[in-house]
Formats: structure tokens, C-alpha cells, sequence
């Protein structure tokens, strides 16, 4: 007699850093009848709602106990969720199977896409399956077009196709995902401080007349199942804070969280948020 199948869907790991996402992707595959495991990355991971899902709370360095947790709870997928600051070496406190992940790139990788292609790489070296957030929630991604109700006008569209080849080449470097632009003036480059950050310091360089625009892109060589770079609602608080008029977006490289609340927004700001091709993509 042939046993019973079990078609419910594989069990998925989630390796959890700061902000909502990792929360709304527990959630999302809860709903679809998944199993969820969540290892909360230890100074980083800062959503309440987690501690109701299975889970267990380990420092970034710990890259053997993570292995083991998640192989130990049967986790077939693992997704990489949610803010991380870039460490220090000290830091981080590699265990051995860090430090031996770390030698084959070099230091030079701490918190860059380097790091986080190598951690991919060795998940699934050890049998699992790296997905994107996005395949998840299939409404993260950003499409091409204007998404919600405010419309560009050609200055602005102007500063958004030049702020979005100025974050490819920025990208490129390894350096960062994002840039604002004013009137064909470049006001920030996205650094090691993050987006929040680089968008008050823009504020200081603002010109009179018409606002500026912050622009997100992926790196041109990243993986789009790690560390896609993501617009949430303190984005548009702080865009508007920081003067700005609107935001573009890599269409298919890049995401939105709470997108219905985000697009809400920034229509009762009078902001616009466009997503577009890069000049190479097809």
C-alpha cells in the first residue's frame, strides 16, 4: 500500500535582519500553509511579531549554528530578509566556518554584495534553495510605469533616468544602491550610511525651485534573490522631509513593502513614484 503524499509546501528558512519585511514574509508563507523557521540575527533582527513563529536568535558570525538550526528544522528554501548593518570583523566575531567563508573573498567583502553572494553560495553548497523575497511576495517587485496617482514632469524624469545611471555605475563599484538628484545635480551618493542618512545630508545641498528626486537601483551584477534594495513608508517620510519631490525605482531590481500604504502616501504628499528600465536591460 503506497503511503500517503505530503503536497504541502517545503518548509522555508527565513535568516532575519531589521525592519518589517522578514515578518511580512512569515506571514505570507504561514498563509500559504508553509512552515516557517526564522534565525533573528542578533542586533539587527527588530520585529516583536517574529518571536510567534519557531525560532532561534544567533549572531551574524555564527555561520555554523545557522547551518545547523536550519538543517536541523528540515528548512528546504531560506530567504534573506530585512536590514543589516555592515560589520566590522570584530564585530561580526566569525565562528570558524565565517572566517573560512571570509578568506576566499577577503575582508574586503564585510557587508558588501561580495559577502552576501559568497552566503548564498554556501547555502545552497549545503543543499538548500536560495529564493528571493520577491517569490514570495509576489507584489514587492517594482514594475515599469508610473505606479501610483502623481505624474513626473520631464525635469523630473530628467533627474531620474540621470540619478539612475549615476546608481548603476555607483552600484558597479560595489559601493552603494542609491543616489539624489536635483536639476541634473547630483545632491548624494548612497554609501555605507544608508538610504535614511544619505537622504537628510541631501537636504543640506538642496537648490531653489523644483524638488529632487531619489533614485534605487540593484548593482548591475547582483543577485536579485539577496539584498534588493527596498522603498517602504519611512522612505517617503523622509523624502518628503528631505524636500524631495519623487522617487524612481529599477523596475524589476528593486522592491516595495507595504506597497498599497507606500503608493497611498505618496499620493497625499503630491510625490511620484516611477519605476524604470536601465538603458541595457531588455
Amino acid at each position: 500500500m503506497t503511503a500517503p503524499q505530503d503536497n504541502s509546501p517545503p518548509k522555508l528558512g527565513i535568516i532575519a535582519g531589521g525592519g518589517a519585511l522578514p515578518a511580512r514574509l512569515a506571514a505570507a508563507a504561514k498563509a500559504a500553509g508553509r512552515a516557517v523557521f526564522v534565525v533573528m540575527l542578533d542586533g539587527h533582527a527588530n520585529d516583536p511579531t517574529l518571536e510567534s513563529y519557531p525560532q532561534i536568535t544567533l549572531r551574524l558570525g555564527a555561520a555554523a549554528k545557522i547551518l545547523e538550526a536550519m538543517r536541523a528544522e528540515d528548512c528546504v528554501d531560506i530567504v534573506l530578509a530585512g536590514k543589516v548593518a555592515r560589520p566590522s570583523f570584530s564585530a561580526m566575531r566569525p565562528d570558524w566556518r565565517a572566517t573560512k567563508l571570509l578568506m576566499k573573498v577577503g575582508l574586503k567583502a564585510l557587508g558588501d554584495d561580495g559577502l552576501l553572494r559568497l552566503v548564498g553560495q554556501e547555502l545552497e553548497r549545503e543543499g538548500f534553495r536560495l529564493i528571493g523575497a520577491h517569490e514570495i511576495l509576489t507584489d514587492l517587485a517594482v514594475e515599469e510605469g508610473v505606479l501610483g496617482t502623481v505624474q513626473p514632469d520631464e525635469q523630473a524624469m530628467s533627474d531620474a533616468k540621470h540619478g539612475l545611471s549615476v546608481a548603476r555605475i555607483l552600484g558597479q563599484a560595489d559601493v552603494g544602491q542609491g543616489c539624489v538628484v536635483q536639476q541634473g545635480l547630483v545632491l548624494a551618493l548612497e554609501a555605507i550610511e544608508g538610504t535614511d542618512e544619505m537622504l537628510r545630508r541631501s537636504a543640506l545641498y538642496k537648490r531653489e525651485g523644483v524638488g529632487g528626486v531619489l533614485v534605487k537601483s540593484a548593482k548591475p551584477q547582483q543577485d536579485k534573490r539577496l539584498d534588493l534594495p527596498a522603498i517602504g513608508l519611512k522612505t517617503i517620510e523622509e523624502s518628503h522631509k528631505a524636500g524631495l519631490r519623487g522617487i524612481a525605482l529599477l523596475a524589476g531590481g528593486t522592491m516595495i513593502i507595504d506597497r498599497e500604504a507606500v503608493l497611498a502616501r505618496a499620493d497625499a504628499l503630491g510625490m511620484f513614484i516611477v519605476g524604470l528600465r536601465a538603458d541595457n536591460d531588455q
